[in-house]
C-alpha cells in the first residue's frame, strides 16, 4: 500500500515539476497558434480550392472561357509587375533616406509611408479619384496635356504603387540599419564615388531584402481590389483586373467559377511567398 502511494506521489510530482509545466505550456501555445492558423487561413484555402476544382478542371475552363478572363489575368500580372519594380526603386530610396539622413520632418515622413497600411484601400481609391478626377485642378491640367489617368491602366498602377509602398521600405530599412558603414567609409577614403559605393558594397548587402519586398509587393498587387475597382472603370479587355473579375463572377452567382480563378491567383501568390521566405532564410543564415 505504501509502495503504491509512493508511486502515485512520485507521478504527481513529475507532472507538477517546473519542466513539465513549461513543456505543457509551450505545447498549448503551439497548439493554439496552429488551430488559429488553420481556422483563419488553411481551411478557407481548402474550401476555395475544393469549390473551384470539385469537378476537376471543367469549372476553371468554363470560367476562363469568358472573353474578359485572360485579358483580366494578363492586365493584373503586368500592372502588378510594373508597380513592384517602381516600388522596389522608390522604396529602397526612401529606406536609404530614412536610415542615412537626419532632417526635419523625418518622423512625419515615416508616418506617411506607413499610412497606406492603415487606410482602407477604398479610401485610397477615393483619394486617387479626387486627385485625378475631371473636377480637380490636377485632373484638368492633365486633360489639357492630353493625358488621361482615370479608367486606364495608369490609374491601376498608381493605386497599386500607393497601397504597397510600405512593403519594400519596411523590408529594406532594418537591413540598412544593421549595416556597418566602415566599408563604405574606407571605399570613400580610397576615392570611390557614392554610386560605386552603393552598387559595390551596399546593394549586395540589401539585395535579398529588396527582392523579398518586391516579391511581396507583386503578390499583394495580385489581390488588390478596393482601390482599383473605383478608378479603373472595370472595362472588359481594357481595365478589368482579375480580382474585380472574380468579384463580378460572385455577383453573378457563379461561386465555383470565382473560386477557380481565385485559386489561380492564390497559387501564384503562394509560390512568391515561398520564394520570399527562402530568400529571407538564406539571408539570415548567411549573416
Amino acid at each position: 500500500m505504501s509502495g503504491t502511494a509512493q508511486a502515485l506521489g512520485g507521478r504527481s510530482r513529475s507532472w507538477s515539476s517546473p519542466r513539465t509545466v513549461a513543456a505543457l505550456r509551450h505545447l498549448a501555445l503551439r497548439g493554439t497558434a496552429f488551430v488559429y492558423l488553420g481556422l483563419m487561413i488553411v481551411l478557407p484555402v481548402i474550401a476555395v480550392i475544393t469549390k473551384g476544382f470539385g469537378d476537376g478542371f471543367q469549372t476553371f475552363t468554363d470560367a476562363m472561357s469568358s472573353p474578359a478572363a485572360w485579358p483580366a489575368i494578363t492586365l493584373t500580372l503586368w500592372t502588378s509587375a510594373i508597380a513592384a519594380v517602381l516600388n522596389a526603386v522608390m522604396g529602397t530610396m526612401l529606406a536609404w533616406i530614412l536610415v542615412r539622413y537626419r532632417f526635419p520632418g523625418r518622423r512625419a515622413l515615416t508616418t506617411v509611408i506607413d499610412l497606406p497600411l492603415a487606410l482602407p484601400t477604398l479610401v485610397t481609391g477615393l483619394m486617387i479619384l479626387a486627385l485625378y478626377g475631371p473636377g480637380s485642378v490636377f485632373g484638368r491640367f492633365l486633360d489639357d496635356l492630353g493625358i488621361r489617368v482615370l479608367f486606364t491602366p495608369i490609374a491601376i498602377v498608381i493605386a497599386l504603387c500607393t497601397v504597397t509602398l510600405p512593403l519594400v521600405v519596411r523590408n529594406v530599412q532594418p537591413v540598412l540599419q544593421e549595416l556597418d558603414t566602415a566599408e563604405e567609409e574606407a571605399a570613400a577614403t580610397l576615392g570611390a564615388r557614392r554610386g560605386t559605393i552603393f552598387r559595390r558594397i551596399v546593394f549586395p548587402a540589401i539585395r535579398s531584402a529588396v527582392v523579398a519586398g518586391t516579391l511581396l509587393t507583386f503578390s499583394r498587387c495580385l489581390g488588390e481590389i478596393g482601390s482599383v475597382i473605383l478608378i479603373s472603370g472595370n472595362i472588359p479587355k481594357k481595365t478589368l483586373t482579375a480580382p474585380v473579375f472574380i468579384f463580378q463572377l460572385s455577383s453573378q452567382f457563379k461561386p465555383a467559377e470565382a473560386a477557380a480563378v481565385a485559386t489561380l491567383l492564390f497559387a501564384i501568390s503562394f509560390v512568391l511567398v515561398l520564394v520570399t521566405t527562402r530568400l529571407i532564410r538564406r539571408e539570415e543564415s548567411s549573416s
